[in-house]
């Protein structure tokens, strides 16, 4: 349902393209906080595991600002570490549309699990 493409510049950095249809829309017509969401969460989430070579990171708290309405095109989310480097880490995230205008913020925390990236898919060497 959310087919992106996730591309890791740099340490501490991620950025995921993502195009929204009317399948993503609520009934007023224009895309579900559920898209928001996904998309700042999943920034701000490989910003900071990109940080975490060893374990899988889970998102312990987040908050959102949406601040414009989204309909169908092209949303970039940009991910950035702010700070943490043992158990816990903080990143953000901003969601652009086509213009390059922000349409929406957020925040989070992460925290280390037990769980090793190589075992996941995706993840092992």
């Amino acid at each position: 349902m959310f087919c992106s493409t996730l591309v890791l510049p740099a340490p501490g950095h991620a950025e995921i393209r993502f195009e929204v249809n009317e399948a993503h829309y609520h009934a007023a017509g224009a895309a579900h906080g559920s898209v928001y969401f996904k998309m700042l969460d999943d920034a701000a989430f490989y910003a900071a595991n990109s940080m975490v070579p060893d374990v899988f990171m889970l998102t312990t708290q987040f908050n959102l600002f949406l601040t414009r309405r989204v309909t169908a095109g092209p949303l970039l989310a940009v991910g950035q570490w702010v700070s943490g480097a043992r158990r816990v880490l903080i990143a953000e995230s901003r969601l652009l549309n086509a213009d390059g205008e922000e349409v929406a913020r957020g925040q989070g925390t992460f925290m280390r699990s037990k769980i090793p990236l190589a075992s996941l898919p995706g993840y092992a060497e």
